[in-house]
């Protein structure tokens, strides 16, 4: 991006238009809970408005409804933090379609309506501000996805991806340019995500700011294509694998401290964005009067270490970034900083905007899963923050080999074990963690089997 494109995005003087009066507020969607969960005996809308915080329950697939790799499935509603369960779910089978280069008129055109390549797709949208934007997320993503595919899908198939998508040579050495980048095919597929999540958060903008709405979401995504699968990140979700011996994390959170220099460092070359209000500096605590003239500890956007500096006025503004954990917040406003949506968020009684500092782009992590000798115990559990917040990854682990290993059977083990991870959030002291702790946020799980998956799944 240039500095003169982001000049004028979003700083003052720009064509971002001014905070408009609220007016009457239509959705741009109607809010819904995921498709598949259709017949699970709970109607969406009222029951979530109605439900009382002592009486949550956890709610998965009807029995005869199947998802994709037989993966499992569960949610839970928050505790009256919001009306409604701002979580949303989506999956499914991606169908890719083959696309030619016509040298005549120089389109991209269609030469075959049948599938080509074929993949599984399973994403998880944490909501805030409301739940539109991670129904239109969960409504759009998987399209954007599937075009950002079918544009390079010659790529993807090739051995090496080609120089020109065409077929055109224009250097002979051009193979040996793409050998000495290390370009994979598997590449393609990490920038087909990266696209499509920001088309998805062009998309949410542009619905949200003609209704008049505001709202975001975090995003976690996992692709399987070619046996390989791809988990893409965007907020403070988490996917790990669990296998008999091995925790794998395939998925990083992206929270304001997480991404502290980052923003420090947009705030450094942009201070235009703190509006005079915020200092970019970070403290052990925020300062106070009587910490003027002292040294006290103190880091930039250059720092991962620390320093000392004399406190001066402009250091009492409160913090760019300011809380530790869980309570970080950026700007006082997000927890997160990155996601999809938030275009409209401004902090509180203020026109300074959050998103110059928010990334609609994910973490892309590739597991090659035709690489792994798989066991049936194997599996993938995706999850929002609502579970992270009070199980460990060692804990979920802990629960997932106990559950597997004795009910290799039943046909919907999966969806019965995304059940008991969310039992694991609610403070029941008998759970195999024997915590006690309990989450209070919308909870959503997939568990995602890989055993007899990955092989082959992914051919054309």
């Amino acid at each position: 991006m240039s500095a003169g494109w982001f000049r004028r995005r979003f700083l003052p003087g720009g064509p971002l238009p001014e905070p408009q009066p609220p007016g009457p507020r239509s959705s741009p969607v109607p809010y819904h809970r995921p498709r598949f969960l259709r017949g699970s005996g709970s109607s969406p809308g009222a029951t979530d408005a109605s439900r009382r915080s002592d009486s949550r329950p956890v709610r998965t697939p009807a029995r005869g409804r199947t998802l994709p790799w037989n993966a499992g499935y569960a949610e839970i509603i928050n505790a009256e933090k919001s009306e409604f369960n701002e979580d949303q779910a989506a999956c499914g089978k991606l169908c890719i379609r083959r696309c030619e280069f016509g040298i005549e008129d120089q389109e991209w055109l269609t030469v075959c309506p049948e599938e080509f390549l074929t993949g599984h797709y399973w994403a998880l949208f944490d909501g805030h501000g409301g739940p539109a934007a991670a129904i239109l997320a969960a409504n759009t993503l998987h399209s954007c996805l599937r075009r950002q595919l079918e544009a390079v899908i010659e790529g993807v198939t090739a051995t090496r991806p080609p120089m020109h998508l065409s077929g055109r040579c224009v250097c002979s050495s051009d193979p040996q340019f793409v050998e000495e980048k290390g370009i994979k095919a598997e590449d393609l597929v990490i920038g087909a995500l990266e696209s499509a999540f920001q088309e998805c958060d062009d998309v949410i903008g542009r619905e949200l700011g003609a209704a008049g709405q505001g709202g975001g979401c975090t995003a976690l995504v996992a692709v399987s294509l070619q046996g390989k699968l791809y988990v893409a990140n965007a907020g403070d979700s988490r996917a790990i694998l669990v296998r008999r011996d091995e925790i794998r994390v395939l998925s990083s959170e992206f929270t304001p401290e997480t991404e502290r220099q980052r923003i420090q460092q947009l705030a450094f070359f942009y201070p235009e964005l703190l509006a005079g209000e915020f200092t970019r500096l970070e403290f052990p605590r925020r300062l106070k009067g009587d910490d003027l003239g002292q040294k006290v500890l103190f880091r930039d956007h250059h720092m991962n270490g620390w320093s000392y500096k004399q406190v001066e006025k402009s250091d009492l503004k409160y913090p760019l970034i300011h809380g530790q954990g869980r309570q970080a917040r950026l700007l006082g406003t997000l927890a997160v900083s990155r996601g999809l949506g938030d275009h409209q968020l401004r902090v509180l009684d203020t026109n300074i905007q959050l998103k110059p500092f928010l990334l609609s782009i994910p973490q892309v992590t590739v597991l090659d899963v035709d690489q792994l000798a798989l066991q049936e115990e194997d599996v993938v559990v995706m999850a929002t923050d609502g579970l992270w917040d009070v199980l460990s990854n060692e804990q979920v682990a802990q629960l997932v080999r106990c559950f597997l290993t004795g009910n290799q059977e039943d046909p919907h083990r999966f969806s019965e074990l995304a059940k008991i991870l969310i039992h694991n959030t609610q403070g029941k002291d008998d759970g195999a963690t024997g915590e006690g702790q309990v989450s209070y946020d919308d909870v959503s799980v997939f568990v995602i089997p890989l055993h007899n998956q990955g092989q082959g799944s992914g051919g054309h």
